[in-house]
């Protein structure tokens, strides 16, 4: 099989390209590169992918559609799987327009190549930021969710939406993952594990919001792989029993999904906290401060129908990713 992998020099993008290339596929790396967080990072990233037999990279922007349209007619995908996007919640409260470019039109272009290319399947990270003002736990893909609290978290539903509309009019398989809180090894320097791990090590304050009264169903990178490739496996299937009446707004009368992607297991952030301590052997110093504009108290994420469908089980427990995160956390800063 060949894919093409957008935002592979991304956290989740390198890991799922790894395991492609573990299998015996063909993966299409494309990333722009951009400087949300140090591009050196994301080089670092691809250095592990670049000497794999049957990997090649391309380096692109999604909103460029004669770049992309120009990697379609070179290539014949089976499946294309979007983790490109401008992530973070609290940067789209002043860059909205980077998420408009990336996350939206970015998105349109690769509709309409998958459209064009006859490709299979295409797979495409949304978020459980999408869940918004929601509060009935755990949140499941068939809650409404029309009332995002942020610009980050209105792009992604509506990416969902549009691939909902290709999977209606032109018979695009599509299958949104509302990812939860992913870590781990290569992870995003923006993300609490990796903000919490540099400041403790340094000695310096960590900024806990909402007085550490959160909770985050944070999810293993290992876990969240496993569940990528198994969703990039199951085409989805048009539901017969989808009813206008009563309409699911996980599913459709066309080839469309949308899953949770998450560990079932939210935990405190003060728990958190205190998992990174043991591991580091040092104390954090915590900066309590209220909840943050845009940003919600708890994340849970009902995984019923990604472990009926494709027999998603995330097995990693927090002590032990923790574990992990700092391990590489060490090797890869010389710490």
């Amino acid at each position: 099989m060949k894919y093409l992998v957008t935002g592979a020099a991304g956290f989740i993008g390198m890991h799922v390209s790894a395991a492609l290339l573990d299998r015996g596929d063909q993966v299409v790396g494309f990333d722009n590169l951009n400087p949300y967080y140090a591009v050196q990072l994301k080089r670092d990233r691809l250095e592990r992918l670049m000497p794999r037999a049957g990997f090649r990279f391309e380096q692109g922007d999604l909103a460029d559609l004669s770049r992309l349209s120009k990697l379609f007619d070179a290539e014949q995908f089976d499946v294309v799987i979007n983790l490109a996007a401008q992530a973070g919640v609290r940067y789209s409260l002043t860059n909205p327009h980077a998420y408009v470019e990336s996350n939206l039109v970015g998105v349109v272009n690769i509709l309409e190549a998958c459209r064009h290319h006859q490709v299979g399947h295409l797979v495409y990270a949304s978020s459980s930021s999408v869940y918004g003002s929601n509060t009935e736990m755990p949140f499941s893909i068939h809650h409404n969710v029309d009332h995002p609290l942020s610009l980050y978290a209105a792009t992604k539903k509506s990416n969902e939406l549009m691939a909902h509309t290709y999977s209606h009019l032109f018979q695009l398989p599509t299958t949104g993952l509302r990812f939860f809180t992913v870590y781990g090894p290569w992870g995003r320097p923006d993300m609490a594990m990796w903000l919490f791990t540099k400041a403790i090590l340094a000695g310096e304050p960590i900024d806990v919001f909402n007085n550490g009264l959160m909770r985050r169903d944070f999810t293993y990178i290992d876990d969240i792989v496993q569940g990528v490739i198994r969703v990039a496996d199951r085409i989805p299937e048009a539901n017969p029993d989808w009813s206008s009446d009563h309409p699911d707004p996980g599913t459709s009368r066309g080839p469309f999904k949308i899953y949770n992607i998450g560990n079932n297991q939210p935990v405190e952030l003060m728990a958190l906290i205190e998992s990174l301590e043991r591991e580091l052997g040092q104390s954090a110093v915590k900066n309590f401060l209220p909840m943050q504009a845009g940003d919600v108290p708890a994340t849970y994420a009902d995984i019923d129908d990604l472990i009926r469908d494709v027999g998603f089980q995330p097995t990693t427990a927090i002590t032990e990713g923790v574990r992990r995160f700092v391990e590489w956390y060490r090797a890869y800063h010389h710490v």
